[in-house]
């Protein structure tokens, strides 16, 4: 009996000893799991921080150029009006901004995937945006021949709150592919009022075509990154992002895109996005009008193209300017010279546009800082901020965007 008993404990010391061995073995392996994982999580962020800075740092370089392209461009058809119907110099221009285009669009759908574009508000009367972007698309319609049409619901309140940019960048992207992909036909873009909850109002947006139409099998591909789909009729330029950048636009409106479409019959996109009522008609800002007659304008910018396309820019508005082109020399010049502004490279050999604000900042100097740069502007909105910077507009600019960051920090 004693026999058994010791037998039975030994079994039993036995299996304690073998759990155990095998509860150590399984933690050392969890550990090693573990470890294993935050150094590939790590490694992935690093990865990922490498990729932003990549898109980033080529954006900038890609745009930089640009701005001088599409400036002299622009110059050149406003002080030789001869040449106004130059087809030369129109496809140079067209070409210019089609590529800066594209390098948006690469930059927004990184921006996507990070999760780093978040939607803002602002007061906008819907069918007076919808008549601008019908506008900046005729070039296209009456290239091939398309009749652009518009239906609006009179249903719909004159002002609403919400993301006007990302609205705008939605119905840009699917009407141009629509005139892209029609010829001699139709395209039509209908708004109704789907529903009102509250003070919320949804309208319900189509754009529809008469054109050459999706297959059934392509119909899940063309919301995936880079892809062109080979069509009948045509040679179609494309990159294969619009599409996947407004489907993640409309993602974030808590919406979803549909698309219906037969072969050689035409296609329909729709969606529903839910926008406030706007009440008080009188919070539409007016246009911001110059303070002063005659502007004395500091232009800090190192690249000599850039110097000429932005001196352009504001002689044409009938102010006067002074070239720099580093931070040593902007700092030496505020002191001998009164300006109304400053427009700050950000981009600078020796000492960048940051600290050359930082110092002027502590001369005691209060005039507008404004910063041209080729970066994304949240990339550099809050350490321009923080370096004394007013405001910051991305170059290329258009014009009356850089005039009004600068009349309105003037009228403070």
């Amino acid at each position: 009996m004693l026999f058994v008993i010791l037998i039975v404990m030994l079994l039993l010391l036995y299996t304690f000893y073998r759990s155990n061995k095998l509860r150590k073995k399984l933690n050392a392996d969890l550990i090693n799991a573990n470890e294993e994982l935050v150094l590939a999580n790590k490694k992935a962020e690093e990865i990922s921080e490498l990729k932003t800075q990549f898109v980033s740092t080529v954006s900038h370089e890609l745009r930089t150029p640009l701005y001088g392209v599409i400036g002299i461009a622009s110059i050149i058809l406003e002080e030789h009006k001869e040449l106004v119907n130059n087809n030369h110099l129109h496809s140079l221009r067209f070409s210019a901004r089609y590529l800066l285009a594209l390098v948006n669009d690469i930059l927004q759908l990184n921006k996507m995937e990070e999760n780093k574009i978040v939607l803002t508000s602002s007061i906008f009367n819907l069918e007076e945006e919808i008549n601008t972007i019908k506008n900046s698309l005729y070039f296209i319609a009456d290239g091939n021949e398309n009749t652009l049409l518009i239906e609006f619901d009179p249903r719909i309140p004159k002002y609403l709150i919400g993301d006007e940019l990302r609205l705008s960048q939605i119905l840009m992207n699917l009407i141009s592919n629509a005139l892209k992909f029609t010829t001699k036909g139709e395209v039509k873009i209908i708004m109704k009022l789907d529903r009102v909850e509250d003070t919320t109002y949804y309208i319900s947006f189509e754009v529809k075509d008469n054109g050459v139409g999706i297959t059934k099998e392509n119909q899940d591909k063309i919301f995936e990154k880079f892809v062109q789909l080979e069509r009948k009729g045509g040679d179609y330029q494309g990159t294969g992002l619009g599409l996947p950048i407004v489907k993640r636009l409309v993602e974030l409106f808590q919406s979803k895109i549909y698309v219906e479409s037969e072969e050689n019959k035409g296609t329909k996109f729709t969606f529903t996005i839910g926008f406030e009522l706007a009440t008080k008609e009188a919070q539409i800002p007016k246009p911001i009008e110059n303070p002063n007659s005659n502007l004395h304008i500091l232009v800090v910018e190192d690249n000599k193209i850039n110097q000429l396309v932005t001196q352009k820019v504001i002689e044409r508005q009938q102010h006067t300017c002074k070239m720099v082109d580093n931070g040593h020399d902007a700092i030496d010049l505020v002191q001998q010279q009164h300006f109304d502004a400053i427009l700050m490279d950000i981009n600078m050999p020796v000492i960048d546009g940051y600290e050359t604000a930082k110092m002027i900042r502590e001369l005691g100097i209060k005039i507008p800082i404004i910063a041209l740069t080729a970066f994304d502007r949240n990339e550099v909105l809050k350490k321009a901020s923080d370096a004394g910077i007013d405001d910051v507009v991305i170059k290329p600019f258009n014009p009356t965007e850089l005039f009004e960051a600068i009349y309105s920090h003037l009228s403070k």
